[in-house]
């Protein structure tokens, strides 16, 4: 089983490592899987259905010295329409397949559990 990544650039946060593609934030008015079919097109140029985002995991991480509380959650698309590609290159330097068992050092630390968490079947975490 293989996960696309992208590597972050000129961000602000964690630039250099590689992160899900076609990830991000929660537009208001948005739900969840619409917030994924929404970065898969602005950050891929690729078209998801909503049926086929499957949910596979919360994470619970609480902000460190009194910094936010976030609740990512996590998906799996099943079957996209067109081909990946990196339609924002002011933000990512490079898209790439990794095998689960062969990510990149690089790899941002709390993406790499995620992917453990999934891999363990575990539907939910908490990251103090």
């Amino acid at each position: 089983m293989q996960v696309l990544l992208h590597q972050r650039a000129n961000t602000g946060y964690m630039d250099g490592k590689w992160d899900f593609a076609g990830s991000g934030h929660v537009d208001e008015g948005e739900t969840a899987k619409m917030a994924v079919i929404r970065e898969c097109l602005e950050e891929l140029g690729i078209t998801v259905d909503v049926e086929f985002v499957e949910f596979v995991h919360l994470s619970h991480r609480i902000g460190k010295n009194g910094g936010p509380t976030y609740y990512d959650i996590y998906f799996i698309v099943k079957k996209y329409d067109g081909i990946a590609t990196i339609a924002e290159p002011n933000k990512c330097s490079a898209l790439e397949w990794f095998d689960l068992g062969n990510l990149p050092n690089e790899i941002i630390d709390i993406r790499k559990l995620a992917i453990q968490n999934y891999l363990d079947a575990i539907p939910y975490s908490e990251i103090y």
